[in-house]
């Protein structure tokens, strides 16, 4: 059973961890016999201790062995004055990367670093210069373990609940309660007594002090109960051992710590103390407790039980749970400390156990290991992933040998492939990996682009290996691969290449239109791949859009799955896995196909196509035009207010040639550039990937190029594009067809009538902004396949009139919860039908390299204001003229409507000439009654060469008629292109969602912050999203160039001072601290002329110094 009010003191950690219960009731020892204590004494002991106690900020930079990156505060305590140390909480000090401060009282902030943290017991040491408190008189806190007692006064002093000094009381109940059980995949203590008192401490009192009277420390709180008021303590007598160990190896604090070897020794074995009344239900026999009693004193009530042994440790296969501890080297041992002080004394050496085994005596020869040897200090980081060695923690808790190869976070590639949090990597690219280097191995063979098997298991289903598909990023998403190594002389973890210069993975080329196959290989059968080699890493591990902490406010991706287009990992399949049994076949089988395999097969698809069972004549004929989309977004680059990384619809081939295929999709499958897209056709067999090359700036919908000879010549034959019918235009009640793609790939159609072929959208602003359709009218259906069922309206002979896409929206309840949905309506086809023509007809435009070639893709003129219908019957109201509204009847007797102005895009060429609540009655003297009046409109400046592509339109403002010359914009369909990291926060220009609330700053409005990263400064110091940074040190920022020159400018360890405007308008002003270790600086710009996203660092640490 497992009990989820136990938890970690520190604000970080998961409150809803689970614990084993026990009943905590009070030992009543012996009374407790001290002096009577009055409260004077009370007032002089804390005002000696509290000057000693500190405040720990922390940041953890990277997700490693039990902890994620995160920020958070807890407490500390100066035990040794002169050598600058401070004693905490293992899960504090943190077992990987961290970045820490330490506020003392009068406010004086110094930089600490990690001198120790215990492999097993919740303690750990920070390091300060003493010499940087300059006006602060305090005194080191004496550590006193000897006087814990039951019955004891105490004082718990620290940063309880955020608050800087907290003084909470208490009176100690038990010594001997079993150690919390926190999380059943992260860090526990073990194999240790703990102490406990109802002192009521809660988030950020890790590692304070446990107070008596005389101000001595008899205890370290580590924990609490949050159903109760009961805390739990550390005691001390291993701390004071560990002390010992750092103070012999300098008298004095040391710029550059030299590390001390404090023997640990372990038979990776898990001992619980029971009472003997359960020894004697285990089999102990009556003689054997008469030895043990007689040998301990009179107050001991039990034994050391086993409870786990970990596989492949000096334990296993020896030792058994509910084995019976008796002697240890001869002596009986019934207490964790007494058999520890053995352990720690033996390391490298063998010691005698006797145990009695369901009433039967055994002894055995045990060697004891060196429990750092089993403790990781290194992990790799390949694409946003954290993979390390499989500690001694993970492995207990998770029955598991130490060393496998663990992944403690997915990042990116091994996300997008299904591989889980904690799994174990047993194999890759068909390579059995029993440990990290074998891993390193491989995956410096590989090439962009490929795509390789991967073998993993997991705990919770340990005897099953699941298998997946990795494909290794094509773009540069990520830095190259680094191997981070902990130097316990500064604390820091220092990063090198994990792969050789001349690697395959390292390679640089273009890839642009050479889309792999199923087995890594390019279509033209050379290894290009691309590569960036710096000596970097992005820190990029989790990403957030919100505006606030976490802790506050939950973030915006959550949402119910079936309702937005998001599929998490154990969705990809019915088991949780993707398997593909032809990847192990070898190369030559695959390749080389005779000539009359290929027609055979062709007429083997062709005549399957045709004999679907009850298929109708529309879905055989708009079958093989159909395709599946699956979306992934890096969290390194998620843009333009993207909300989820995972997304997948179905899209139709609109062009197919030698040279390029076009496949059309709704931008709530592909919503940003910045994606790695997988095809899937249904004509035949094959997933490729796709490359964005257009996003369109107001229709929802994106244009994804493919190679056609990725497909191979059989594919290439099948697979065809749509016949797209723009003219004449869906009216009520015509009879369409609703085609689309299953999730096996199967065509499925029903017949529709169109109910409101011209239906206007009317999408709110999501919390945090991102693309929604405007001025688009969309045809509504009287029957559908529900709202996550997307394809083509056709007509009868396949014809397609429409494409059936999804919407994004964001539902808002009472307070401030809101919830992410999508809906479904067709988008009539003459919108992607005009691009097409321009992009095939090469007009005059941007360039963009396209499977090797450089087409010139279309510029679009639109006029940037969100426009919505009202009906004529209310602008008459509004005191529109009889004149005007038999014009708009003449010349569209259905609609019957006016368009309004509802807002203009902040920073376009209407800003400041449409005011809202303008009614749009005619441009160039045309009356305009729907959105595509006002397209064409554009459209037609860019036939002339007058007006100077402004619009003449006739605007009807608070009872009278206005002449207006109104500008309009040129966007392209690259959509965002550029993104800078800078401490953990990614900016980019403002979107056009984000344009649409209807306000930039003055002071510049180029650097939006898109998203924050968990565990860098800008989470430690709180510099959320939504927000624009218009000024470093004093210094305008007013776009990416000016701000890219101004933060070069800054060095490590930095304080920079940061002016930023949020979305509401509300300035403010924040510091945060540089850290170029863990977070460089870097840039992500998608070039035209490679077609391929590159990265190149702008400010980075200079290795040399550190």
């Amino acid at each position: 059973m497992e009990d989820p009010s136990e938890r970690l003191g520190s604000e970080e950690l998961d409150t809803s961890i689970t614990v084993k219960t026990d009943d905590l009731s009070m030992e009543i020892d012996p009374p407790f016999q001290e002096n009577a204590v009055t409260a004077e004494d009370w007032r002089k002991s804390l005002r000696k201790v509290v000057p000693a106690v500190v405040v720990l900020r922390i940041t953890a930079t990277r997700a490693f062995d039990t902890e994620s990156a995160s920020a958070s505060s807890a407490t500390g305590f100066v035990v040794d004055k002169r050598r600058g140390i401070i004693l905490t909480n293992r899960h504090v000090v943190k077992p990987g990367p961290v970045v820490a401060e330490a506020m003392f009282l009068n406010r004086e902030e110094v930089p600490v670093h990690p001198i120790y943290r215990d492999p097993v017991h919740d303690f750990g040491f920070f390091q300060y210069d003493p010499s940087a408190i300059q006006f602060l008189n305090y005194e080191e806190i004496p550590l006193a373990p000897e006087g814990a007692c039951v019955g004891l006064e105490i004082r718990v002093v620290g940063n309880d609940s955020g608050e800087k000094v907290s003084i909470l009381a208490g009176t100690l109940a038990r010594l001997d309660r079993d150690a919390p059980h926190y999380k059943k995949d992260g860090y526990n203590d073990f194999n240790t007594f703990y102490m406990q008192a109802a002192s009521g401490t809660k988030g950020g009192s890790s590692g304070s002090p446990v107070i008596d009277w005389q101000g001595r420390a008899v205890g370290l709180n580590a924990g609490s109960k949050t159903t109760s008021a009961s805390a739990f303590f550390l005691p001390l007598e291993r701390v004071v051992r560990a002390l010992r160990f750092l103070q012999k190896g300098s008298e004095t604090y040391v710029d550059k710590w030299m590390p001390v070897s404090i023997p640990r020794g372990t038979l990776q074995v898990t001992f619980l103390h029971k009472g003997f009344d359960e020894t004697r239900r285990l089999g102990l026999r009556t003689e054997t407790e008469q030895i043990v009693r007689n040998a301990s004193p009179a107050s001991e009530t039990g034994m050391l039980v086993v409870e786990s042994v970990v596989p492949g440790g000096p334990g296993y296969k020896n030792l058994e749970p509910g084995d019976v501890l008796v002697r240890v080297n001869g002596e009986v041992i019934t207490q964790f400390l007494k058999l520890e002080t053995i352990l720690d004394d033996s390391v490298n050496s063998s010691i005698e156990l006797q145990i009695e085994r369901g009433g039967a005596s055994k002894s055995l020869t045990l060697s004891v290991q060196d429990l750092h040897s089993i403790t990781p200090n290194y992990f790799l980081e390949v694409s946003g992933a954290v993979i390390q060695p499989l500690s001694y923690q993970q492995a207990r808790n998770f029955r598991f040998n130490c060393g496998l190869v663990y992944v403690t976070e997915p990042g990116y590639m091994l996300f997008k492939a299904g591989v889980p949090r904690h799994a174990i990597i047993k194999k890759f690219a068909g390579e059995e990996i029993s440990c990290l280097e074998e891993l390193i191995s491989v995956l410096s063979n590989l090439s962009r682009g490929a795509r390789v098997p991967l073998e993993y298991i997991s705990y919770v289903d340990r005897h099953r290996r699941k298998s997946v598909l990795v494909t290794v990023d094509r773009h540069e998403w990520y830095a190259p691969p680094q191997i981070y190594t902990r130097d316990d002389s500064t604390g820091l973890w220092i990063a090198k290449p994990a792969f050789q210069p001349d690697s395959p993975f390292l390679s640089s080329g273009n890839l642009a239109g050479r889309p792999s196959s199923l087995t890594g290989e390019h279509a033209d059968g050379g290894d290009v791949c691309e590569g960036n080699h710096q000596e970097l890493v992005d820190g990029v591990t989790s990403m957030e859009t919100n505006s606030e902490d976490p802790s506050v406010c939950a973030s915006h991706d959550n949402g119910s799955d079936g309702i937005i287009k998001k599929r998490r990992v154990d969705d990809l399949s019915t088991d949780g896995s993707v398997a593909d049994i032809s990847l192990n076949e070898p190369e030559e089988t695959k390749l080389e196909i005779s000539s009359a395999i290929q027609d055979d097969g062709l007429m083997d698809y062709q005549g399957a196509t045709a004999a679907t069972a009850n298929a109708s004549v529309t879905e055989r004929v708009i079958e093989s035009t159909l395709v599946m989309f699956e979306v992934h977004v890096p969290p390194s680059c998620m843009l333009d207010g993207v909300h989820s990384q995972h997304f997948f619809g179905t899209g139709v081939i609109i062009y197919h040639s030698q040279d390029m295929g076009l496949v059309a999709v709704d931008k709530n499958t592909v919503a940003v550039s910045s994606s790695d897209v997988l095809l899937s056709f249904a004509a035949f067999p094959v997933e490729i990937p796709g490359e964005v090359v257009f996003l369109h700036p107001v229709h929802n919908y994106a244009l994804i190029s493919y190679d056609p000879s990725a497909l191979g010549p059989v594919g290439a034959s099948v697979v065809r594009a749509a016949e797209l019918l723009p003219d004449p235009a869906l009216r009520r009640g015509d009879s369409v067809y609703l085609v689309g793609l299953s999730r096996s790939l199967q065509a499925t159609s029903r017949k529709s009538v169109v109910t409101n072929p011209s239906a206007a959208l009317n999408i709110g602003s999501a919390d945090s902004p991102r693309y929604r359709a405007t001025n688009m009218e969309v045809i509504e259906l009287d029957t559908d396949f529900g709202s996550s069922f997307s394809g083509v309206l056709t007509d009868e002979q396949g014809r397609v009139q429409a494409l059936w896409g999804s919407f994004s929206t964001q539902l808002k309840f009472s307070g401030s919860t809101s919830e992410d949905h999508q809906f479904v309506r067709g988008i009539p086809i003459y919108a992607i039908s005009q691009v097409l023509d321009k992009i095939i007809s090469g007009v005059n435009g941007p360039p963009l390299l396209i499977n090797g070639v450089k087409r010139h893709m279309p510029l679009l003129r639109i006029l940037e204001v969100e426009l919505y219908p009202t009906l004529l019957s209310k602008a008459r109201s509004f005191g529109l003229s009889d004149a005007w509204i038999q014009a708009f009847v003449k010349k569209d007797p259905i609609r019957r409507q006016v368009l309004r102005v509802k807002g203009c895009l902040a920073g376009s060429k209407a800003e400041n000439l449409l005011e809202q609540g303008d009614m749009v009655l005619a441009i160039n003297k045309e009356p305009v009654t729907c959105f595509r009046d006002i397209e064409n409109a554009c459209q037609a400046l860019d036939q002339s060469n007058t007006n100077d592509g402004k619009l003449q339109m006739t605007i009807f403002r608070q009872g009278r008629e206005v002449e207006l010359l109104v500008g309009t914009d040129v966007r392209d369909g690259n959509g965002t292109t550029r993104t800078i990291n800078w401490c953990g926060c990614i900016v980019q220009d403002p979107h056009s969602a984000v344009r649409a609330l209807g306000f930039l700053p003055e002071e510049g409005h180029g650097v939006y912050v898109a998203r924050w990263c968990h565990g860098s400064p800008v989470h430690r110091y709180g510099l959320y999203a939504l927000q624009w940074i218009v000024e470093i040190n004093g210094k305008p920022t007013p776009d990416l160039d000016s701000f890219v020159n101004v933060t070069k400018e800054l060095e490590h360890g930095e304080f920079v001072r940061v002016r930023t405007i949020h979305l509401n308008g509300k300035p403010r002003v924040l510091t945060l601290k540089q850290d170029l270790h863990y977070w460089p600086t870097w840039q992500l710009r998608f070039s035209p002329d490679t077609a391929i996203w590159h990265r190149n660092v702008i400010k980075a640490l200079d290795r040399s110094t550190v």
